[in-house]
């Protein structure tokens, strides 16, 4: 018997939920299983950010790419090595690929997030810092030629940045007075705009305004705000090639 097929006859929004869920509990066996059968920390959170980044894949259109990486900008300085970066790989090339190591640079970046275990004080204010690493690289835009031959110079991107994790260590979760309160203390370049504990809620600050998920379908619920996020910022600025040609001529 085709259970999906016969849901959908019924009632369509069930549908979509249940059929979400399922795919929430299968990233949930995975990583429990990762953290089940795997003895190496390091390699545990390679895993899981793997994990992460595929369930991303699947959903965010292809003109995202999803990959772990540093960030770089013109003057060569660069990031913290950063879990997972959704950035433009349309207009913006990678830099220096090696197998799974890629600098990416700071004007194509659209978010940053933290992969951790839980969520807690000491795991948001450290993806605070690595959010902060990558904003505060310096990003150019230079003018673009539109079709009636005026030119038109895009003002640059906000960097959105978060945490994903299996847990939360607050005994209410992400509604507890403690988390908010440590949310609320990252500011200035230091802000996460968007989370999810897999096993409570997702949460985000858009608009100014701290919006959490219903336990159930959490992840999906992340996935299609952060989506809607990327749909509003739109293209991103066009990078100015001839300042990253500059420091590879300059003699020091």
């Amino acid at each position: 018997m085709n259970r999906a097929k016969n849901k959908a006859k019924i009632d369509g929004k069930v549908f979509l939920k249940s059929a979400f869920a399922a795919e929430q509990e299968v990233l949930a066996v995975q990583l429990k299983l990762s953290s089940d059968s795997i003895t190496h920390d390091g390699v545990m959170g390679e895993v899981n950010e793997q994990h992460f980044m595929q369930t991303l894949r699947k959903y965010l259109p292809n003109r995202y790419a999803v990959d772990n990486g540093i960030v770089i900008d013109s003057n060569g300085t660069t990031s913290d090595q950063i879990d997972i970066v959704i950035y433009d790989n349309l207009y913006t090339p990678t830099l220096l690929d090696q197998h799974a190591h890629r600098f990416i640079p700071a004007e194509s970046v659209y978010c940053v997030l933290e992969v951790k275990p839980t969520i807690n004080k000491k795991y948001l204010e450290y993806a605070g810092k690595k959010a902060k690493s990558v904003r505060d690289l310096l990003r150019t835009s230079i003018a673009i030629q539109l079709l009636d031959g005026k030119s038109f110079t895009k003002q640059l991107l906000p960097i959105l940045a978060g945490i994903v994790a299996t847990d939360v260590d607050w005994k209410d979760g992400v509604s507890s007075k403690e988390f908010t309160q440590t949310l609320n203390k990252l500011t200035d370049n230091c802000i996460l705009n968007c989370g999810l504990a897999l096993s409570d809620k997702a949460f985000d600050v858009y608009n100014n305004k701290l919006t959490f998920s219903p336990k159930e379908n959490s992840l999906i619920f992340f996935i299609f705000r952060l989506l809607e996020q990327l749909h509003s910022m739109g293209n991103p600025p066009a990078v100015d090639w001839s300042k990253y040609a500059k420091v590879i001529a300059s003699k020091s």
